[in-house]
């Protein structure tokens, strides 16, 4: 058998859940021991289920009656929420004295059963707030004001505007004076960069692209003539200054809570979104609810209750918070002041200059995202005992999911019926990435999510089996329902539903008393996958452009060969692969045979490019395009240099898409 029919046979038993590994290559007594397990599947080989509390919908007997159907059905766990999702307020608020007392009897009873549960960090669904959220520890966007002036006056004594800002919050950043471009000399707005909005972090665009326009240099900026005038304006906006000849613009830069609020949450529980730039914003947000349900828990905090989980990211954008201008200078590595017009849209010294800081910037607010959000909340759960559950993904969110992934105990994806968008595909291969590169056993999903006429109480085991078992092969091994509605009455059947979601995995379904027979076998299935070592030939790097994402599998370049595994992963994984005999390793003893760097970017900043040499001088083989420049203002222009001069030490004079690989001490 060739490698190529070797692989595929290997894919096609990973596949249909026999074994992730040739049974020969294991010792009898591993045989046996794997054997066992899959006849007598343990809890943490079981499903487990999202299970909400519908809008204070909620009682005792409802919720030990869940439980225990839980139990003895077979699942393993649940994720608590309380959503609203269109569904009338009942009698039990959001973070009242009778939830916590039922959140606790929630932790006894399923101490007692042996079920794991974790706790949506909020109410609603997304993503990180309540009302003990205040402006202070809020998420944030910069907002500005600004006034033309010509010159020369000995000295102008006006009023700067505040900004236009939410809840009554604002702060200043910095006033800064500039020559103004010839095309906004009245009223006209002038040049702006392409899709500024963007690149400027207020809206969500996976890698914009740059501006090519050529642009006369009166329209452009000169950094030696940007003037900071911050000193000089008083706290009411009062601005004297000695104006030079010309024509000039001032701008009063500031920062504002963006005013978006976790949803979907009853009015008890709904307030500013946390923070994502800060540790103090998830602190905040922690000390707000997490650590009162930690007390509900009491002893079984960490061991009945062992996770907490942040949903997929859907709460807009955020831009700015207290720290920032000094964290961007101690990462970028250069003053951040003189380049704020660009968040305007504007060209400071040229688009190219522009466009570089603009990279910048996105990139501080993705690291940083990272960081003081999904890392702060991991800290904090390892501190508590706890595990970190994340969907590192979202429609909105200016960050990298690979960095997001990163910081979770248990990265997840999701997927819906009859549902075919890019998010809810590429999630799991997302997920599923995280965990082989990251050392992660399990890689949860949101499974079975419907909606609509699919949560029309028409899906069963028979009809769902097909599409769950795609998605173990995209790598995922822990299922997690969409969903189980909480119950609150006895007897009332079909009973309560979340609103138009969910596939109805819950008591009130008529085939929920057979329902044992699926979840052994989605038990077994995900025991095996559990125990064994993914199989991918491939890595795809995927640079360091934020937003960042995975794309689609027919959108890779090259596309994985049939009967090829991959997984995709950013810098920070990168920069740990070293070379055994040819192969890429990792750490966690992931191996694959080839890199893929990003077809969509010829950029690259010279640390990378550095590691990629050296992994090329050891034995490595590397497929992609040779790049031409860092994307980067930092250490520029020497950066370029430094790309341009590494880039031919590897690819040599070749362009466009390469292989390389070492011989006799270089690239070819």
């Amino acid at each position: 058998m060739n490698r190529r029919e070797f692989l595929k046979t290997i894919t096609a038993g990973y596949a249909i859940t026999v074994l992730p590994f040739p049974m020969w290559a294991l010792s009898n007594q591993r045989a046996s021991g794997l054997e066992s397990g899959f006849r007598n599947p343990p809890d943490s080989a079981r499903a487990h289920t999202w299970w909400h509390w519908m809008n204070g919908n909620v009682t005792e007997d409802g919720i030990t009656r869940d439980l225990e159907a839980m139990k003895e059905a077979g699942l393993g766990g649940f994720q608590a929420f309380h959503v609203t999702d269109r569904i009338p307020h009942g009698p039990v608020g959001y973070d009242t004295d009778e939830w916590h007392k039922l959140m606790a009897h929630t932790i006894r009873k399923a101490d007692s059963l042996g079920l794991e549960m974790c706790f949506h960090n909020c109410a609603g669904w997304s993503s990180s707030g309540g009302p003990w959220i205040t402006p202070e520890t809020s998420m944030k966007t910069v907002v500005w004001s600004e006034v033309q002036i010509r010159g020369p006056q000995e000295s102008f004594d006006g009023w700067l505007e505040e900004p236009e800002s939410n809840h009554n919050y604002y702060n200043d950043i910095a006033v800064l004076a500039f020559p103004t471009p010839a095309g906004e000399r009245g009223e006209d707005q002038g040049f702006r960069l392409i899709n500024w909005r963007a690149k400027a972090g207020y809206e969500r665009e996976d890698r914009p692209e740059p501006d090519t326009r050529s642009i006369s240099p009166e329209e452009t900026i000169p950094i030696s003539q940007i003037i900071d005038l911050t000193d000089q304006m008083q706290a009411d906006g009062r601005l004297n200054w000695e104006v030079p000849e010309g024509h000039w613009t001032v701008v009063r830069f500031g920062y504002t809570t963006t005013g978006v609020t976790n949803h979907p949450a009853p009015p008890e529980g709904e307030g500013l979104e946390c923070d994502k730039l800060s540790k103090e914003g998830a602190e905040a947000h922690w000390n707000g609810i997490v650590t009162k349900v930690l007390e509900d828990a009491g002893p079984r905090a960490g061991r009945t209750l062992n996770s907490v989980l942040i949903d997929s990211y859907e709460t807009d954008d955020q831009n700015w918070t207290q720290q920032f201008a000094e964290e961007f200078n101690r990462r970028r590595g250069y003053d951040i002041l003189a380049y704020l017009p660009c968040v305007t849209g504007r060209v400071v010294g040229s688009i190219e200059v522009s466009e570089r800081f603009l990279w910048d910037f996105r990139r501080t607010i993705a690291d940083m995202f990272a960081e003081n959000y999904y890392g702060r909340f991991a800290q904090l759960c390892e501190q508590n005992g706890l595990k970190l559950y994340v969907e590192p993904y979202g429609r909105s969110g200016f960050f990298d999911d690979f960095a997001n992934a990163s910081q979770a105990d248990i990265p997840m994806g999701e997927f819906w019926v009859n549902r075919y968008d890019a998010w809810h595909w590429w999630s799991s291969k997302l997920a599923s990435s995280a965990a082989h590169a990251y050392g992660r056993k399990y890689v949860g999903s949101e499974t079975f999510t419907a909606g609509g006429n699919n949560a029309a109480w028409i899906n069963h085991p028979y009809s769902l089996k097909t599409l769950g078992d795609y998605f173990y092969c995209q790598g995922i091994n822990r299922f997690i329902f969409h969903e189980y509605a909480h119950q609150p009455w006895p007897d009332f059947k079909p009973g309560m539903t979340m609103g138009p979601h969910g596939f109805q995995m819950n008591r009130g379904n008529t085939w929920w008393n057979q329902s044992a027979d699926w979840l052994t076998y989605l038990a077994r299935s995900q025991y095996m996958l559990q125990e064994g070592r993914f199989v991918a030939d491939i890595c795809y790097y995927f640079g360091e452009n934020a937003p960042n994402t995975l794309v689609r599998e027919h959108q890779l370049r090259p596309v994985p060969p049939d009967g090829y595994d991959y997984d995709a992963f950013v810098t920070d994984v990168l920069m740990q692969l070293e070379v055994e005999n040819g192969e890429l390793v990792l750490p966690g003893g992931m191996r694959y045979s080839v890199l893929v760097l990003p077809h969509f970017d010829r950029t690259m900043r010279p640390e990378v490019l550095r590691k990629i040499r050296d992994l090329v001088r050891n034995g490595a083989t590397v497929v992609g395009p040779k790049p031409i420049r860092s994307p980067s203002l930092s250490n520029h222009p020497d950066c370029d240099e430094q790309v341009r001069s590494l880039a031919d030490e590897i690819w040599g004079n070749a362009n466009g898409t390469d292989i390389t690989r070492h011989e006799s001490g270089r690239g070819r």
